[in-house]
């Protein structure tokens, strides 16, 4: 078996794309699989840190308030589109799998029109641009969300939830490991503090606005903070929390970092948890039932982020909190969330309710008719 797995761009499209490859290595080691991304984006270096091997494309995303800027952004896309087919023809995969992010655009339409089945993951509950464009010549459209047939065909549609990053257990045995790994006092309660794997700026600012206000704030006083930063926020943020006698370098109560290599143990000690609203996070934090207040990004195309938060606020298994509110509000929230003891397990258990952990065997399921089909017409 033969498979090309393209998009990328973030950790929210990356992560499940590996964990759909490693899901297909266990189920067939034999298989032969390739992922296409886009040239000096993070998955130019995930991916083949997971063991695969990835090829670049030259595209880049459209710029919506620089039009101008899009001639370059134009001619990289042909460039892109020649390529593609070059690698279509070359490996001849049994089937191309799109799992959103403009780099996936040019590799699946020439699958498509080069006569190879295609299968699309949509990870949002409103769907991306690129994956809208693709979805008519798709086989299969595998989605987290219900109510995707106001974007896809509904025959089409198949409901199996995100797949997310397969170390992810919380366990007791990990919690103390994670108070060595990350230098946590364990009889203090734990606020994770996470912007995407490119970090936020608005929850950065409100993390060190709050840091730099009081050193020890009488009602943080029994909490302390695991935050990831972003590498491009890192020096700043950190910089700005220890200044003006707020948090210094020997304060034990906060921990910036870049970015938290062990995510594993992060979530194993967070009692709450304060994040950006990307399909791919929120599926993790049902998996393992974590306390959440969502700060979805304005920065994204068709204000999807919100729209995936509003989902969980409609069951009552999330917090959440506009990103124009969250200087004020964001960490005074946390602080009494972290203290109710019965919402934030009310929180926990309708989130859990919402998780789909068989997510990446359910794809592979799809993938494997869809080959079927293939070899074996009727």
């Amino acid at each position: 078996m033969k498979i090309i797995i393209s998009g990328g761009g973030t950790g929210g499209h990356i992560f499940p794309a590996i964990s759909i490859a490693n899901e297909i290595r266990a189920r067939h080691p034999q298989a032969e699989i390739l992922f296409v991304g886009a040239e000096n984006r993070m998955e130019m270096e995930r991916v083949p840190a997971a063991g695969y091997q990835i090829i670049g494309l030259p595209v880049a995303g459209f710029d919506r308030k620089h039009l101008l800027k899009n001639i370059s952004v134009l001619w990289k896309l042909s460039r892109s589109l020649a390529k593609a087919r070059k690698i279509v023809r070359d490996v001849r995969p049994d089937v191309a799998i799109g799992v959103g992010g403009y780099a996936s655009g040019p590799l699946l339409k020439a699958a498509a029109q080069m006569g190879v089945p295609t299968l699309l993951q949509e990870q949002n509950s409103f769907a991306g641009v690129t994956n809208k464009l693709l979805a008519k010549k798709a086989h299969k459209i595998c989605v987290a969300y219900e109510g995707m047939e106001a974007f896809f065909p509904q025959e089409k549609i198949v409901q199996t939830g995100n797949p997310v990053r397969q170390d992810l257990v919380v366990t007791e045995a990990k919690k103390r490991e994670a108070c060595t790994f990350f230098g946590l006092n364990p009889n203090k309660k734990t606020v994770l503090v996470v912007g995407g794997s490119l970090g936020a700026r608005t929850i950065n600012e409100s993390i060190a606005r709050h840091c730099a206000l009081d050193p020890q704030p009488s009602e943080a006083g029994d909490v302390q903070f695991i935050w990831q930063t972003g590498k491009s926020y890192y020096d700043g943020m950190a910089g700005q929390a220890h200044k003006d006698g707020g948090v210094g370098a020997t304060h034990s109560d906060v921990h910036p970092m870049a970015f938290i290599s062990r995510m594993d143990l992060a979530y194993s000690a967070a009692d709450l948890i304060i994040s950006r609203a990307g399909a791919g996070s929120i599926s993790e934090f049902c998996l393992l039932g974590k306390p959440v207040i969502l700060v979805p990004s304005p920065n994204v195309a068709e204000d999807h982020q919100t729209k995936n938060a509003q989902a969980l606020v409609r069951k009552n298994a999330a917090i959440m909190i506009a990103d124009r509110d969250a200087g004020e509000e964001l960490v005074p929230a946390a602080l009494k969330l972290i203290h109710n003891g019965a919402q934030l397990k009310q929180l926990s258990d309708n989130i859990l309710k919402l998780a789909k952990p068989d997510a990446a065997k359910k794809i592979v399921d799809e993938i494997d008719r869809i080959v079927g089909q293939a070899r074996n017409p009727i």
